[in-house]
């Protein structure tokens, strides 16, 4: 029985895009692209994350700028983003305050730069009545040679989901 599948992600530099376009290859699932104003955030990465982290620190998330479907007719949500400061980045963080009724799977992917820190910890204390499966983090480095790690994953999440 096939499940169906949803990509959301957010991707400040393109490299979670990269990551998502690979596993919206694998999965043949729907990919939604979560987008925020032009002016959010700066274009230099250290600049971003003191906006992320004054956003974290006053509540005020960004808002984003697209829709998105029914997120119940989805058996599995795939969320991505960057890892900023260790944590999950505001745009996705927006998002997942979506899923406050969602009643299917939700796994976390992500990229960082060598650092993931606590990330997938954080990202289930922000769905606490979710079930949220182990994910899969890569380095940008990483993303040449993702295929197989991907579809390992990919297989281990659907089996344990049968």
């Amino acid at each position: 029985m096939s499940k169906k599948v949803l990509i959301v992600d957010y991707s400040w530099s393109q490299t979670t895009a990269a990551m998502a376009a690979q596993l919206q290859q694998l999965t043949a699932a729907t990919r939604i692209e979560l987008t925020v104003a032009p002016d959010t955030f700066p274009s230099d990465m250290f600049a971003t994350a003191d906006v992320a982290n004054q956003q974290l620190a006053s509540g005020h998330l960004p808002e984003l700028t697209n829709s998105w479907p029914e997120l119940n007719q989805y058996a599995i949500i795939l969320v991505g983003g960057p890892v900023w400061s260790a944590k999950v980045a505001t745009p996705v963080r927006t998002f997942l305050q979506q899923l406050t009724t969602y009643s299917g799977t939700v796994a976390p992917f992500y990229t960082d730069a060598g650092t993931p820190g606590n990330y997938e910890a954080d990202f289930a204390s922000l769905l606490p009545t979710a079930t949220v499966v182990p994910g899969i983090g890569l380095t940008a480095s990483a993303l040449q040679t993702a295929a197989q790690p991907l579809t390992t994953w990919w297989q281990t999440l659907l089996s344990e989901l049968k």
